[in-house]
């Protein structure tokens, strides 16, 4: 016979548990990931976004040329989201008990991306696109990484991986309609 455990077992002692240690907010004694290790993974993966915000907006304020217009706009957009993406991270960063290290020093080694400007809007495309391959490939690791040790970290990374996603497919449809020499 397959007996059911309970959801809970123990109500008293889970609320014991949660009494204990309350400083540390939403960092419980059932946290199971390396917590420092976490840390600097978000504050790696925050310089990426970071990167990544500024390298969209000068390609947005510099892009020129007859297809730059809608071309800029895009990359507009995705300055945008890379921002949103930093700042869950940042705040992410904070509910484990760090620091988001928006320094700009040493920015660039923390970053998984680079910052490459490209001279035409078709170097720009692809800089973003290659950009957004680093992303996506750094982020399925981070979630392999976190597994079910820390979901919270780990479902923000899947957010933010299905939108690199959608960045990576925009740049293709992009390079398919710019012209070679542009």
């Amino acid at each position: 016979m397959d007996r059911q455990q309970p959801f809970v077992s123990d109500v008293k002692a889970l609320r014991e548990r949660a009494r204990r240690h309350i400083e540390q907010g939403a960092i419980t004694e059932g946290y199971r990931a390396d917590r420092e290790t976490v840390i600097k993974i978000c504050n790696e993966a925050l310089a990426t976004e970071i990167v990544c915000v500024l390298r969209y907006k000068r390609h947005h304020f510099v892009a020129e040329g007859i297809n730059a217009d809608s071309v800029a706009a895009e990359f507009a957009e995705h300055a945008a989201e890379e921002q949103a993406h930093a700042d869950s991270i940042a705040q992410r960063i904070i509910q484990l008990g760090g620091k988001p290290n928006f320094s700009p020093e040493g920015l660039s080694s923390r970053s998984h991306s680079e910052y490459v400007e490209g001279d035409t809007l078709l170097e720009m495309i692809k800089e973003d696109l290659i950009a957004e391959r680093i992303a996506i490939d750094s982020y399925k690791e981070i979630i392999d990484y976190l597994g079910d040790k820390d979901p919270t970290t780990r479902r923000m990374f899947e957010q933010i991986l299905a939108v690199e996603e959608e960045h990576a497919d925009d740049l293709v449809s992009l390079l398919g309609g710019v012209p070679k020499n542009a």
